[in-house]
């Protein structure tokens, strides 16, 4: 009788997840944020430099409201921190229409699709500002999204990348944050999860080398070209 060989088994190989940043990872709407802020806080006759806001950008708004009074000196009423809010997303609404989505966003996300790698937006922002950004990007409305009204605490805290790997079902620590801000990356680095930096939000390299980014690109059309350095393959590949 002659042996039969077994099959081989066939190769099996495991992709990330990814969980996106919105501002400046996949919307170019990080200086629409800064003057929107910029706006609200003269309302309230609080000057603060642009430089200084931008800084702050990715973070919570109630970190960003702490930060400010820090640099200012000056103490809000829990009624004025949320008439700063409000403002803001007002003001940033106003400024929607000049809102683009950033040179290869939508074409990465479908490229993604494609190749079955699951993928989900995570913001700081919350859904009523967020989620005009899906349309531009050309999502549907159950796109898997995760706001800051959803969590408890944003970023820098990792409550958004872990409530985005949970809608996902995959495990944080086995999956990738792409963002453009060092509250991103040190997000990332809470979460158990590895960090991928875009300079597309104003941050340069060394910056976000040095909060964790194991990888940088210039925008999401660069990431979208070097998928294979983060180990997304189109086929099966032995070598």
């Amino acid at each position: 009788m002659n042996a039969t060989t077994p099959a081989a088994p066939e190769p099996r190989h495991s992709t990330p997840a990814f969980l996106f940043d919105l501002d400046g990872t996949l919307i170019d709407s990080v200086y629409q944020h800064v003057i929107a802020w910029r706006t609200a806080l003269a309302e309230m006759d609080i000057d603060l430099s642009v430089w200084r806001i931008h800084r702050r950008i990715g973070m919570s708004g109630g970190l960003f409201v702490s930060a400010l009074m820090r640099e200012t000196g000056r103490d809000l009423s829990p009624e004025e921190v949320r008439a700063l809010q409000q403002a803001h997303a007002r003001e940033f609404l106003r400024r929607h229409e000049s809102v683009r989505p950033l040179p290869g966003a939508a074409e990465l996300l479908g490229e993604l699709t494609a190749r079955g790698v699951p993928w989900a937006i995570a913001t700081s922002g919350r859904r009523a500002t967020a989620g005009a950004a899906l349309g531009l990007l050309g999502l549907p409305e159950d796109t898997p999204m995760v706001t800051r009204d959803l969590v408890r605490h944003a970023k820098p805290d990792p409550d958004l990348f872990l409530a985005a790997a949970d809608l996902l079902g995959v495990d944080p620590r086995q999956s990738m944050v792409v963002g453009d801000s060092v509250w991103d990356l040190l997000a990332a680095r809470r979460a158990g999860a590895l960090g991928v930096g875009l300079q597309s939000g104003g941050y340069g390299r060394e910056e976000l080398e040095r909060a964790g980014a194991f990888r940088v690109y210039a925008d999401p059309l660069d990431m979208l070209e070097r998928l294979d350095e983060l180990g997304v393959r189109s086929a099966i590949v032995d070598e």
